[in-house]
């Protein structure tokens, strides 16, 4: 009988940000074989979060059992003009063999500045004793640029502070996100070329929808079309299979409408993106941590599903997607949030609620929309490293 081989040890740092969690590696401490794009890349960051996990627990990893803790991000210095690091994020299945980096992880992007200083990947010459720095950084998944305003003190990192975030349970310091030019990918922000469109999905039905591509691809419904109010929790929908199979439907049909893919069958194999969220105009309700939200204080609600469950809080990239959509007059998120060209909206989440901001402006008929801005916070929880089968 072989002998097993040991364990290999690679440097790695578990970050929160946002309502994520995720673990951080810089490129060139990765295997030389994951150093590149691939299926050793891809094996080793399911192994290190303990995937795919048929019992659906990641024991025998890091990841959480959910779809905002089952995450994998690679940080390296950048040599693109005017940025300091690229950020490739892996969104990584917990019951099958898949890492999807098909999008962006916008609550983990709140991480990137922070996680970027502690691993020397800034220049020094660049980091202020005290007062924010901004990292730019280039999210390679997407193209796209991200400024982080990260808080110094002494040299450090501040990550303790005042700012609470509903969906974490402790407050932090304040890492304000600037989203430059967020439109995903080289395409249209409305790829139809409609604020509002007919979905028909065979055996579903037929829905209203907004397709935006804002921070990651995105496909908005009205809740009411779908039977519900907008106020909904986790486990008002995921534990109800009939409702994610028929939701998962409409997200497929509305890839192929988005032109993400050809057939509805390849959302199996994409299912970080498009995400599918719903909208309704302003209710009271109580969040999941017992909080009441009022509907005084919300601009609408939303709800959203991210790797074929409702999300926990919401997505950073879907919430770049609804202040880019409620900037637009028409859109479906426009409308329940009461028309208008607003700036802002503070909108109502499973957890709490959220404040996002746009600028957008129409030029030659289109709509596009310049920066989206919306605030985070992250810290470190251990670093160190961590251990894996030899392959």
């Amino acid at each position: 009988m072989n002998k097993p081989l040991p364990q290999i040890r690679i440097p790695a740092t578990y970050l929160r940000g946002g309502t994520s969690k995720g673990v951080f590696f810089r490129l060139q401490d990765l295997p030389e074989a994951a150093q590149q794009p691939g299926p050793a890349r891809d094996a080793l960051l399911l192994r290190v979060l303990g995937s795919p996990d048929p019992y659906g627990k990641q024991i025998d990893g890091l990841g959480n059992a959910s779809s905002s803790t089952s995450k994998a991000v690679i940080l390296s210095r950048s040599t693109r003009p005017g940025h300091d690091v690229d950020y490739l994020f892996g969104q990584v299945a917990i019951d099958r063999p898949l890492v999807d980096w098909s999008g962006n992880c916008g609550n983990l992007s709140a991480a990137v500045g922070p996680c970027a200083l502690h691993m020397g990947l800034i220049d020094a010459a660049r980091v202020p004793q005290h007062g924010p720095l901004a990292v730019r950084i280039w999210q390679a998944n997407i193209g796209k640029t991200i400024v982080a305003h990260v808080p110094m003190a002494d040299g450090q990192v501040q990550e303790l502070g005042d700012f609470e975030l509903d969906g974490v349970t402790f407050p932090a310091a304040e890492v304000p996100l600037e989203f430059m030019d967020p439109s995903d990918g080289a395409g249209a922000l409305f790829p139809t070329g409609n604020v509002v469109d007919t979905l028909e999905v065979p055996g579903v039905g037929s829905f209203p929808a907004t397709f935006i591509n804002a921070g990651i691809p995105t496909i908005f419904l009205n809740a009411s079309d779908l039977g519900y109010t907008g106020t909904e929790l986790q486990a008002n929908i995921n534990g109800d299979a009939a409702a994610l199979t028929r939701l998962e439907a409409v997200r497929a049909h509305g890839a192929v409408r988005m032109g993400l893919i050809a057939t509805p069958a390849e959302a199996a194999t994409r299912q970080h993106t498009p995400k599918i969220a719903f909208v309704a105009p302003p209710a009271s309700y109580t969040a999941a941590s017992g909080k009441r939200v009022h509907k005084e204080d919300v601009d609408l609600l939303v709800r959203a599903l991210s790797m074929g469950q409702l999300h926990h809080a919401m997505m950073g990239t879907a919430a770049v997607a609804v202040g880019a959509a409620a900037a637009v007059p028409g859109t479906l998120v426009n409308r329940a949030a009461g028309g208008g060209t607003p700036s802002a909206v503070r909108f109502g989440h499973p957890s709490g609620t959220l404040r996002v901001g746009a600028q957008a402006a129409q030029v030659a008929g289109q709509w596009t929309v310049t920066k989206v801005l919306m605030s985070r916070s992250a810290r470190i929880l251990m670093e160190g490293w961590v251990r894996v089968p030899s392959p």
